[in-house]
């Protein structure tokens, strides 16, 4: 029940994003790549990098007041030393968005300066906004455009085209659909990204993946399981176990009495996405190396 298993999930829709990305890039400036703060590496697209090629990108660590602090700031650490700049945001509560435009222009400022040069310094810096399904890029753009133009759905796969928003004087954005690689080489990324909700639950196991989830809480975060969940001794405890003992918790039955295990799994994989747990960081700079 606790082993991991292959996620796959790739609407046919997908396999034209990559297209029109090459063919958007050279009407903007700078790629913003959205990750999960949670989980930077999982939530990062493999065939990016080849697909953006030269251009210039930035980093957005969005969800991050869900994630552990002190691990965001290694990442950004870790892609710094990489030549990335990168930003920790939350789009939900605003936390950082002032920071993306003169980050981009901070990114940009040589090219700013040829502008300026040739009399285009009013000329607005162009972003193309990029990332998996479910990182939050509609209510980025929603944000920072103040509009409610871009669709949002707390589930997958909704962003279909490309749009531009204004973002003021100084900025504009380009969304595009969602992307996922087509194949998940390591299940760890796979059942990572389907802990966060970037996979869809009707594609999983919902129970095996919170028993999955509370193990690795267990060992990771074992005290943010004992006030959440009113739980002791969880040492060497495995995750179905753990699975039964928030259903009993919780005082969650079913006819006959016996654990509605289905209702625990929901709650313990909700109760985790929406930061009720506490910040929590699935994966660590170091632990990539």
């Amino acid at each position: 029940m606790e082993e991991i298993t292959s996620v796959q999930w790739f609407p046919g829709h997908m396999a034209k994003t990559r297209r029109k990305m090459k063919e958007a890039l050279p009407l903007v400036d700078l790629v913003a790549e959205l990750l999960d703060a949670r989980v930077p590496l999982a939530s990062r697209n493999p065939d990016l990098r080849s697909i953006v090629g030269q251009k210039p990108r930035m980093v957005l660590l969005n969800k991050s007041d869900t994630a552990d602090e002190a691990v965001t700031r290694r990442w950004i650490a870790a892609f710094a030393a990489q030549g990335v700049a990168a930003l920790a945001v939350d789009c939900k509560s605003g936390k950082g968005l002032n920071q993306v435009l003169p980050l981009a222009r901070e990114i940009l400022k040589d090219r700013i300066a040829a502008w300026e040069r040739k009399g285009m310094g009013s000329r607005p810096i162009r972003v193309m906004v990029v990332g998996i399904p479910n990182v939050g890029k509609s209510s980025f753009i929603n944000r920072l455009a103040k509009s409610g133009k871009a669709k949002v759905a707390d589930r997958p796969g909704v962003t279909r085209g490309n749009q531009w928003f204004s973002i003021g004087k100084g900025g504009e954005l380009l969304d595009t659909p969602g992307v996922l690689w087509p194949k998940f080489d390591d299940p760890a990324v796979g059942e990572r990204l389907a802990f966060t909700g970037a996979v869809k639950d009707d594609v999983v196991d919902t129970e095996g993946l919170a028993c999955r989830l509370l193990a690795w809480l267990r060992d990771a975060y074992p005290g943010r399981l004992e006030e959440r969940y009113k739980l002791t001794d969880l040492e060497g405890l495995p995750g179905h176990e753990l699975l039964y003992a928030v259903a009993k918790k919780r005082g969650m039955l079913i006819s006959g009495g016996e654990l509605d295990t289905e209702r625990a799994a929901a709650t313990v994989l909700d109760e985790f996405r929406a930061g009720r747990l506490g910040r929590i960081s699935l994966e660590r700079p170091e632990e990539t190396e």
